[in-house]
């Protein structure tokens, strides 16, 4: 059976965010003739013709009106969303042929066009990590996940920024054609790795930087350091000069996040670290991660992540070392 994948496009819309899934369904297509490809790709636009990207190239597609049965449907990000968000033509299509579809996607800000179209209502979702709490802000009614490299809610798929297309894709062709198709396309795309929709957009050391003023950098890195250690309000005030009260006051304003937020933050993401790219123990990575026990890490992982610290190193962890290969002793 051939799905129908169209990509909706507008007046500065994002190459990127269209070039990247595009790929992916492309080559999932390459192993079949033309006639039997899983999939039938369009890109399409209100009025169709020529479309001026935000990089100036400009891209040919098809009047939305004339795209037919659509199985899977994504609307791209990029610097003209909010324009395209009160398009009133766009918005009405949306609102009108989206229950046609068996799976509607945004890539990126798309999510905002989604969102005015009314598509998003009471879903939880994920746009690029810079725009997660604009999206929020201007609609209450959606769960914002401010993580995620994608989200699905029931027939609903959103990714977060720019490249995390091509793992929403990916999630896709593995949904319609199994895990070693997903895998093949990702090593044609040279992807380093297939991530899922629970990993982090981003590092939270990352983060930190990206809303700190540098008078916490050290504090930080100490932390970093010293997972393990007594990291309480009140040590790291010491670390500081100051009293626990003025810190976690100083600490909020300058970061956005509370101290021990963003402890809880970076144990969580070096114990997701060692799980993925190490054999050791969980009982060892909750220690050396500053948890100290297993049951405080695997309440942290399904508060956080929704999954055991277990399930976690089963979908991205490390493979186990292989074993060797017995030794043929050979007479003298």
């Amino acid at each position: 059976m051939q799905r129908h994948v169209v990509f909706v496009v507008f007046p500065d819309a994002l190459i990127l965010d269209l070039s990247g899934p595009l790929a992916a369904f492309e080559i999932s297509c390459e192993t079949a003739p033309r006639e039997a490809a899983p999939y039938c790709l369009t890109v399409a636009s209100v009025a169709g013709g020529l479309v001026r990207t935000s990089s100036g190239l400009e891209i040919m597609t098809r009047s939305l009106h004339e795209v037919g049965d659509v199985d899977t449907l994504l609307v791209v990000g990029g610097p003209g969303v909010h324009e395209a968000a009160k398009d009133p033509e766009l918005v009405r299509w949306l609102a009108d042929n989206a229950g046609l579809t068996r799976r509607l996607c945004s890539v990126c800000t798309g999510a905002f066009v989604l969102a005015s179209a009314g598509l998003l209502k009471e879903r939880k979702v994920v746009t690029h990590w810079g725009s997660c709490q604009l999206l929020q802000d201007r609609h209450p009614e959606l769960t914002v996940s401010p993580d995620a490299i994608f989200e699905r809610d029931g027939s609903i798929w959103t990714s977060a920024g720019v490249t995390a297309g091509i793992d929403l894709a990916l999630a896709m062709i593995e949904e319609d054609r199994g895990h070693a198709e997903a895998i093949r396309v990702a090593k044609r795309l040279v992807v380093f790795l297939k991530r899922s929709g629970g990993q982090a957009q981003f590092s939270v050391p990352l983060a930190l930087q990206e809303a700190d003023d540098d008078g916490f950098e050290p504090l930080h890195r100490w932390m970093e350091d010293h997972l393990d250690a007594d990291l309480r309000v009140e040590t790291l005030a010491r670390r500081v000069a100051m009293s626990p009260r003025t810190f976690a006051r100083l600490y909020t304003a300058r970061t956005g996040r509370t101290p021990a937020k963003v402890v809880e933050d970076m144990r969580l993401e070096a114990a997701r670290r060692a799980l993925e790219e190490t054999r050791h123990s969980i009982k060892d990575i909750a220690r050396k991660c500053g948890f100290l026990d297993e049951e405080r890490m695997r309440r942290a992982f399904r508060r956080r992540l929704g999954v055991s610290p277990q399930d976690y190193r089963m979908q991205f962890g490390a493979a186990p070392p292989a074993s060797p290969a017995p030794t043929r002793q050979v007479p003298a």
